[in-house]
């Protein structure tokens, strides 16, 4: 049954939810692959390794981190302890490891559950060379590079740009989209669950009549940063428009994005935003939810953010400061 439209921030009744889906590994191209393990040679030569040898975190948990290798053997996965940990519960621990050769890298699977893939294949161990792109699981998607100081620099400034609100530091319109595209593929070949949540600030012109613009892109900034304390490693935040923002919820219930909302509903009403004309204001915000399986026939992701637009506009004209899930 589909939760109605409410209008205050504190938590209601359970809602009975579907148990979530554990997802399966698919490669960097979004398309179907055979996962045989297999292990890889290039035919083409290996130029000698060099000390400026990058990782570049080009999406998943970290996106936008640019790693040196230094000649050294670096461990990917998920345990703090090892030398580059991402946040993902479908890495494993030990998920792989990029080794240190005479003459050249070599990406090696650890034993993985959800595969480390390079060039479209699970691998077992495969030599990289200078621009590859490797996955590790469903989400983490890495390029190994050969650059200079100045070049990776440069990398880190370009990666973040390209993906990144310049003022909030939540991820842009383009990366989301990109990402919703990629989970609804996913989501149509093994069944699991995507849900979108669409944010907009109550009397956002308001502030800005009132206060000047500076204080909206305070209260932006202050909105974007509440938001993103509540969220999961896996959920994709970005700045959907000019006070708009949306969240893809990979693997989420009913229940689970319904939850979801209500955490970041909550905390951004707790928020107090000073300005600095010595004045401050209070925030509230309308949600509206979307999910996947609701729009079955949809082929893109048109139909869901629309769907939860519409929504959107319904918490709006119940009163603002609501949440609403059902048509």
């Amino acid at each position: 049954m589909d939760r109605p439209t409410r209008t205050n921030p504190i938590p209601g009744p359970f809602i009975e939810g579907e148990p979530a889906t554990q997802p399966a590994p698919f490669n960097v191209d979004q398309a179907e692959v055979t996962h045989v393990e297999t292990e890889r040679t290039l035919s083409i030569p290996v130029p000698e390794v060099d000390t400026r040898a990058t990782l570049t975190v080009i999406s998943g948990s970290g996106a936008g981190r640019v790693i040196a290798l230094n000649h050294r053997d670096t461990v990917l996965g998920r345990a703090g302890t090892i030398d580059l940990s991402f946040d993902d519960a479908a890495i494993s621990r030990a998920h792989a490891r990029v080794t240190y050769g005479p003459d050249a890298y070599v990406l090696e699977d650890l034993g993985s559950t959800n595969g480390t893939f390079h060039r479209g294949q699970r691998i077992t161990r495969s030599r990289l060379a200078s621009g590859d792109r490797f996955q590790l699981g469903p989400n983490v998607v890495l390029r190994f590079a050969v650059t200079d100081q100045l070049e990776r620099d440069l990398l880190t400034r370009l990666v973040e740009s390209s993906t990144r609100d310049a003022l909030t530091g939540a991820f842009n319109r383009a990366f989301f989209q990109e990402r919703l595209e990629a989970e609804i593929s996913y989501a149509a070949r093994h069944g699991t669950k995507v849900a979108i949540l669409v944010i907009d600030i109550d009397h956002f012109k308001a502030v800005n009549d009132t206060h000047g613009h500076a204080a909206g892109d305070a209260v932006l900034r202050a909105v974007a940063r509440e938001i993103g304390r509540t969220l999961r490693v896996e959920d994709v935040l970005a700045r959907y428009g000019g006070e708009e923002f949306a969240i893809l919820a990979r693997a989420a219930t009913r229940l689970d994005a319904y939850r979801m909302a209500e955490r970041v509903q909550i905390a951004v009403s707790a928020l107090r935003v000073p300005f600095s004309d010595g004045t401050s204001a209070g925030v509230t915000i309308s949600i509206g939810i979307a999910r996947l399986m609701e729009r079955p026939e949809a082929s893109g992701p048109a139909e869901i953010l629309a769907l939860a637009d519409q929504r959107l506009y319904k918490a709006k004209a119940a009163g603002r400061n609501a949440i609403c899930m059902s048509d």
